[in-house]
């Protein structure tokens, strides 16, 4: 509900502060006084466009906030699904700056119009005549009808089944497409494995390969160098092995004689080890080491195969082809066994369509069980609103296809007079007709589910004294459970109200303004008795008053 409201600088508004309470609140006043502004100013909060043309002062900016009390509302998930700070005692402000430029705030967080826009459907209905198109809507008809069905949890659980069922179709239409191209690219893949699988690719075999081909390609020069430095090391005379000897030998002789002739030993011998060690290599790479053309061109052939694979796949390495490999088996893999996976995502889409349609079916009964409670009470308030032979012919079929709301297709007939047609609602009633259906249609809702703050805009208008007596009775009815305000010209539906505003028109320093002030009880007298008979207040007319007031 909401607990408070301030405009500054807001068309002929100057500075206006006004708190409301809980149950039925009446605002009325002279027509020009400005209830219409009074409404403009709250539809900015609720996520209106706003208009420079707005602003009374251009130099300074326009302010509106608006305090809710949202704590029997349940919006928590609400505010945390569109990333806002919930409080109990919700605050909502809007600023119109001279430029033009406008900012929300919710709690004192920036939001954009569309996240005031959906929490503003959850807190206040504005409600007039032009606004009755709605009950020619589905949706709102079904609401209804699920409202008296209590169907909220089936609704639930079917959403969440629908959206699972959607995300498994989504699913398995991808799959039919991607098969569609994937055969395409079957051929074209399978090739390419085949390639790379014949290539017998190893990890690190590029450089094993090089040294062998740079060993066999260049045999010869190799083999006669390994000779030469096999005489060098094993010449009987000047040989590096026969030397080394000599000098070990000699320096064995004095090692006794000092530390650093047996340290020197000590090296000339670790010398002789490594460089004999050597000489065996060379001697083991020599008996080795022959020419093998038919290796060579092995060697030379797989080159040729790695290189013109690197130049097809853009690549650089055996792994990255290893890579390559590994991606085109999956590809093919899924390909091949792409008709198994189709038929498991079928079977689990024909599971999931069992399971939703299967809450669409509770959900339906719980609807037709419904719609005779509904037709009953629509048609008992109509009565008493003057339309006693008001009649609605509510019916439902099952279709094969899934709503956001179940599988049925309504059919919500109205007939407004005895033996009449049944017709659509917007073809078979009037305005003031469809004004006092949808009065009749929120009192019930009012009882089945916690409704925002609804404010009805003239919705008597051109209706009779007795007529709207009721209708008061009925928004007074509703504001047991709801917060409801009555913008009226009619006196019979101003004395219902727990709390009385006047909007009226006053002129300051040569400027006209216009305020809302709450009633006391004598005020609300004479404003009552203005109602019934005018300016001028007769005797009569504040006996009346009185009376309504009683």
């Amino acid at each position: 509900m909401i607990t408070s409201l301030s405009i500054k600088n807001y068309a002929l508004i100057d500075n206006l502060q006004v708190n409301f309470n809980q149950g039925f609140s009446i605002i009325t006043g002279e027509t020009g006084a400005g209830k219409s502004i009074l409404l403009g100013g709250l539809s900015l909060i609720l996520g209106k466009r706003a208009d420079l043309s707005s602003i009374k002062d251009v130099s300074k900016k326009c302010i509106i906030e608006a305090v809710f009390d949202v704590t029997n509302y349940n919006l928590q998930s609400l505010f945390e699904a569109n990333d806002l700070d919930y409080e109990p005692q919700t605050i909502i402000r809007r600023e119109i700056l001279p430029t033009g430029k406008s900012r929300a705030f919710i709690n004192d967080s920036p939001v954009n119009l569309n996240s005031l826009q959906i929490l503003g459907e959850q807190l206040i209905d504005i409600h007039s005549q032009h606004q009755t198109l709605q009950l020619v809507d589905d949706a709102f008809q079904f609401e209804i009808i699920d409202a008296l069905a209590n169907n909220n949890s089936k609704l639930n659980t079917y959403s969440q089944q629908l959206k699972a069922y959607k995300s498994i179709q989504k699913e398995l239409e991808n799959l039919l497409s991607f098969k569609a191209e994937a055969i395409k690219e079957y051929d074209y893949h399978s090739f390419l494995l085949n390639e790379l699988n014949e290539a017998n690719l190893i990890e690190g075999e590029l450089e094993t390969l090089e040294e062998a081909y740079e060993t066999l390609n260049n045999v010869e020069e190799i083999k006669e160098s390994l000779i030469l430095s096999s005489q060098l090391f094993n010449d009987e005379e000047v040989g590096l092995i026969t030397a080394l000897t000599t000098l070990k030998n000699n320096f064995k002789k004095i090692s006794r004689f000092s530390d650093k002739y047996e340290n020197l030993y000590h090296r000339i011998e670790s010398s002789f080890i490594e460089l004999d060690d050597v000489f065996s290599e060379i001697e083991t790479f020599q008996e080795h080491l022959d020419a093998d053309p038919e290796r060579l061109d092995q060697v030379n052939s797989k080159l040729q195969i790695l290189n013109n694979l690197f130049k097809k796949h853009v690549v650089s390495t055996v792994s990255e082809l290893i890579e390559i490999k590994e991606e085109l088996t999956l590809k093919v893999s899924e390909t091949e066994n792409l008709d198994e996976t189709i038929q498991k995502k079928e079977e689990e889409l024909i599971e999931v369509e069992a399971t939703i349609n299967k809450t669409a079916e509770t959900i339906h009964k719980k609807r037709i069980q419904a719609i005779p409670e509904l037709t009953k009470q629509l048609e008992s308030i109509l009565k008493e609103l003057g339309m006693p032979n008001a009649k609605f012919n509510v019916s439902l079929k099952t279709s094969n296809t899934f709503y956001l709301n179940g599988k049925d297709d309504l059919s919500f007939m109205f007939s407004a007079n005895k033996g009449g047609q049944f017709n659509e609602l917007k073809k078979a009633a009037s305005g003031g007709e469809l004004s006092r259906i949808m009065l009749a249609i929120k009192s019930i809702l009012s009882k089945y589910k916690q409704l925002p703050t609804i404010m009805f805009d003239e919705i008597d208008s051109g209706v009779s004294g007795e007529i709207s007596n009721k209708m008061g009775q009925i928004m007074l009815q509703m504001s047991h459970t709801m917060q409801v305000f009555a913008i009226t010209h009619i006196p019979q539906i101003a004395a219902k109200g727990n709390t009385h505003f006047k909007v009226y028109k006053e002129d300051i320093d040569n400027v006209t303004v216009t305020n809302l002030k709450k009633l006391n009880h004598d005020e609300r007298l004479v404003e009552i008795a203005q109602m019934l008979g005018g300016i001028e207040i007769s005797n009569s007319a504040m006996a009346h008053a009185k009376q309504l007031l009683n």
